[in-house]
């Protein structure tokens, strides 16, 4: 057994670079999918993997264990769950069946966690000292399941069935039914609001940026701010129904151009992080306005001036290299 935790404390610094390659890849494949979700990952702490060999009493922890590495996708609603399991099937290695919790067959009259568990080989070229590539298991969840998951760890995890009293225990569960109604409202107000893309423009527009500008950087905008910017980029777009396309079709064209702006201007060059310019460069809906800047920039300056800034766009077509 201490020969075992002595090797992953060890080994832990590649698994974590594991996790942390399979979470990009995730990342960057969903974001090209336009799957609305956050990805995390950790390598389990030293303390964690000794305390749960010991709990569960296991004969051969490192084999036994299999969450060393550990990715957890958090998709928007429930109609996600599924393409993004399909998404993760298709562009990793996949160990065995899915670990599917959401419809076991006979228990249709119980509340429970509906857990979904996706065991793969971890992206990347990081082995172990017997040259195995590592595993990493990968949590599929909605953002009110997850906040139920959170919620009740907190509470619940491992402590003794007489230490929860039953009803506590019960009430916890009963919060499922609502979990389930709060994902199948959100599917169909999403859905629902697809069918009607004028209604509103402005975020149509801004979830295609955001979803594009995740396969350069993994950097949290302000929504805030994005939403006020987008809302006059919009007026500067004569077909924002079609733009979408061509805002992918700039982006391929573009890409190491685009790639040597967010590396010289972006959120994490020294111009942002040390001198605070540029900031709009470390946002998503840099991409709409370095496309704008190539193809219309006098109509762009125009609809720009009345209602934001001018330095701000001075700092974009300088990052750009184009004058205005």
């Amino acid at each position: 057994m201490d020969e075992v935790f002595s090797r992953y404390r060890r080994e832990r610094s590649r698994i974590e670079v594991a996790a942390k390659l399979t979470a990009a890849h995730l990342r960057r494949r969903a974001a090209r999918a336009r799957i609305n979700c956050e990805v995390s990952y950790r390598a389990k702490e030293v303390s964690s993997f000794v305390t749960k060999a010991q709990y569960k009493n296991y004969v051969d922890p490192w084999k036994q264990i299999t969450d060393k590495a550990g990715v957890r996708v958090v998709v928007q609603h429930e109609g996600l769950l599924d393409p993004m399991l399909h998404l993760i099937q298709e562009s990793l290695n996949v160990v065995g069946e899915p670990e599917d919790d959401r419809l076991i067959v006979g228990a249709e009259d119980r509340l429970q966690y509906p857990r979904l568990h996706v065991q793969v080989i971890a992206s990347g070229d990081q082995v172990s000292d017997d040259g195995k590539p590592y595993e990493c298991e990968i949590q599929l969840r909605t953002e009110a399941i997850d906040l139920w998951a959170r919620m009740s760890h907190k509470l619940m995890y491992k402590a003794e069935a007489s230490v929860v009293p039953s009803n506590v225990r019960r009430s916890l569960y009963r919060l499922i039914a609502l979990i389930e109604l709060y994902d199948l409202e959100v599917r169909r107000g999403v859905e629902a609001m697809a069918q009607y893309p004028d209604v509103a423009q402005s975020n149509r527009l801004l979830d295609e940026a955001e979803h594009l500008f995740r396969t350069f950087t993994e950097h949290k905008p302000r929504r805030d701010l994005s939403e006020e910017v987008v809302d006059v980029l919009v007026k500067a777009i004569p077909d924002p129904g079609g733009y979408p396309e061509r805002l992918s079709k700039f982006i391929d064209d573009r890409r190491a151009d685009l790639e040597r702006a967010y590396r010289d201007y972006g959120p994490e060059s020294d111009h942002f992080l040390r001198h605070g310019r540029y900031i709009l460069a470390s946002q998503p809906e840099s991409l709409i306005i370095f496309e704008r800047l190539s193809s219309s920039k006098l109509l762009l300056h125009g609809r720009w001036v009345d209602e934001l800034p001018e330095s701000m766009l001075n700092d974009m077509a300088d990052a750009w290299g184009v004058s205005l």
